[in-house]
């Protein structure tokens, strides 16, 4: 009784993960006025140099739609993709080897679950602020053609969910850093150049295609553009979801059993 009342007296959340993410917001309160103007500069610059200026050479547009309102929706998940895997790789291995911060909040006590998700739901905070930066600069260059486009935000959510929590377990396991960096060659950069961003799938070899649609890149890509032209998916919506879905909960699992192995003694 004694500890519920001093809890409430000092106005402590009673959700531990709340308090974890409570520590990474402070942090952030010093570093997200230039992380704001990034925000907003880069999808200009974004939308400048391939909407406009690849996309002069695309004369018929894709799928009879004009380049940069076809572009857009893929940028936004790309985005959402690389704010999510930078999010979990440095800051997650350096908690655990250099600033020790995991080590601490264990000893707090807080559970490992509690510090997977407090640190996961900062993440999703960072990546689905970044896709709604990316949505009204679109909107400013008016490349959104549908009021669907304000589902994007729930999208951007589970897809941010479905990469960061697998790359927690794989930032959690590694020794070194240079592992790290790995990633980011071999697995965000081929993500983001061939899972629909920039060009349709159905343009690469056929033997490729299914690379791509294994990825969970290529189902949010497929969602917001939906979402932001207003047409079907080439997927189904239910299938999409269960599969971003599906790749959260395995990252979850395997997140939470590497946090467990290094934290629980």
């Amino acid at each position: 009784m004694t500890t519920v009342t001093g809890r409430a007296a000092t106005g402590l959340p009673r959700v531990p993960a709340v308090t974890v993410f409570a520590h990474y917001l402070v942090n952030y309160r010093r570093t997200w006025r230039a992380g704001v103007f990034s925000s907003f500069l880069l999808p200009v610059l974004t939308l400048v140099g391939f909407g406009y200026g690849v996309g002069a050479y695309v004369d018929q547009g894709v799928d009879g739609v004009p380049y940069l309102p076809w572009l857009v929706p893929g940028l936004i998940a790309s985005t959402v993709l690389q704010v999510a895997v930078a999010e979990s790789t440095w800051p997650v291995h350096s908690n655990f080897k250099w600033v020790r911060t995991y080590h601490a909040q264990v000893a707090a006590p807080l559970r490992s679950a509690d510090i997977v998700a407090g640190h996961l739901v900062f993440v999703l905070f960072r990546a689905v602020t970044s896709a709604l930066a990316f949505l009204l600069v679109a909107a400013a260059f008016g490349a959104l053609r549908s009021p669907w486009a304000v589902a994007v935000p729930p999208i951007a959510l589970l897809l941010g969910l479905a990469v960061a929590a697998p790359v927690f377990a794989f930032s959690a396991r590694v020794p070194s850093d240079s592992y790290l960096a790995l990633l980011f060659r071999f697995a965000v950069i081929p993500m983001t150049l061939f899972s629909g961003v920039f060009f349709p799938v159905e343009s690469m070899p056929a033997g490729l295609r299914p690379i791509a649609w294994a990825t969970p890149l290529w189902h949010g890509v497929d969602l917001c553009r939906a979402a932001t032209l207003g047409v079907e998916p080439r997927w189904s919506v239910t299938g999409h979801l269960l599969y971003l879905a599906a790749w959260a909960g395995v990252g979850w699992w395997l997140a939470l059993r590497a946090f467990r192995r290094q934290l629980v003694v």
